[in-house]
């Protein structure tokens, strides 16, 4: 074993301690190589999918409004912890919207994490003309009540407090809206996507029931003309 060791040292020209500690390192270096080359890897992969993120959201451009921050406090040995939790509006003004509420340390963060859980939450409301609902609805969550009713053209958005962030995000101009019981922003807004999940359109009414939807509109005591004009009208 000695006899070995010395003629790799004589045939290296190096000190037994140096040659020895080069062959370690070569060791390592191979190793790390392959861990960092994983790592890059993966870190690449991320990348990729942060890109792609980007660019959905470069693609459709979102409307986000901040309706509510509360700061809570915990007690602990040391002193008081304190926290955030924001309640975040999103929608694309063209009938979708969403909410999302999440928490965090800071404010910045909290209000990232709500704007993301919002993104995953939207909902698509059918609108009339594209700027108020097709029919007047009632919403109820915990002690909140609330309804919302379509409007002419002109009225603008009669609603305070959370529910005109949600109709001004949803691309809404004209409605009539009315809170009843608790002011709590997150039931408030609750109890409103309560009313407009029940929305419905002429068109998916006709679709479901097998008719036209000029057959629908006419029953009203409107003229053929007058139905067909209206059925025509109709987006969604």
């Amino acid at each position: 074993m000695a006899d070995e060791t010395v003629v790799q040292v004589a045939a290296t020209g190096a000190p037994e301690g140096e040659a020895t500690e080069t062959r370690g390192r070569g060791g390592r270096g191979r190793g790390g190589g392959g861990r960092d080359g994983g790592r890059g890897g993966r870190d690449g992969n991320r990348g990729r999918r942060d890109d792609r993120r980007a660019q959905e959201d470069q693609g459709e451009e979102l409307i986000e409004k901040l309706v509510h921050i509360n700061r809570v406090s915990k007690t602990v040995k040391g002193g008081k912890r304190f926290g955030f939790a924001a309640l975040v509006v999103v929608g694309d003004g063209k009938g979708r919207v969403g909410f999302g509420h999440g928490k965090a340390r800071e404010v910045p963060e909290a209000i990232t994490k709500a704007t993301a859980a919002a993104k995953k939450a939207m909902v698509r409301v059918p609108l009339r003309e594209g700027r108020t609902l097709h029919h007047d609805g009632n919403g109820h969550f915990g002690a909140g009540r609330v309804t919302v009713r379509s409007a002419p053209q002109g009225t603008g958005i009669i609603a305070g407090g959370p529910m005109r962030a949600v109709f001004e995000s949803l691309g809404v101009a004209d409605v009539v809206t009315k809170s009843v019981g608790t002011s709590n922003p997150y039931n408030m807004i609750r109890a409103t996507f309560e009313a407009l999940k029940d929305q419905t359109s002429p068109k998916s009414v006709a679709q479901r029931r097998g008719k036209k939807v000029a057959d629908l509109l006419g029953r009203g005591g409107a003229s053929v003309a007058e139905a067909e004009a209206a059925a025509d009208a109709i987006a969604e």
